[in-house]
């Protein structure tokens, strides 16, 4: 599988994803997700396509992201990711779609 790169936007902040397979890895702005996120609930935000999808640990992540808040921050990463995940895999549409597709 080749890298796969999509946008996310939230307000004012933007998200690029990257995505390739991996062991569920997911690093922002070069630091881990738990260092860049530090609380529970941004995390959840992050890794919720993964989640619904059932793709946990099958996917590594790079992200940049910036302007904005942090939880917008965090909910454009969740865009750009699930659409990488619509486009990996066109079925996961209907999963995503009511959450952030």
């Amino acid at each position: 599988m080749e890298v796969i790169h999509k946008i996310g936007r939230r307000k004012t902040a933007v998200a690029g994803v990257y995505l390739s397979q991996g062991n569920g890895a997911i690093t922002v702005n070069n630091k881990e997700l738990n260092d860049y996120f530090p609380t529970a609930t941004l995390q959840y935000k992050v890794k919720q396509p993964f989640t619904l999808t059932d793709t946990t640990d099958n996917y590594d992540v790079r992200v940049n992201v910036y302007g904005g808040g942090i939880t917008g921050q965090a909910e454009a990463i969740r865009l750009a990711i699930s659409r990488a995940m619509c486009e990996v895999d066109s079925e996961n549409r209907a999963t995503l779609k009511p959450k952030a597709c």
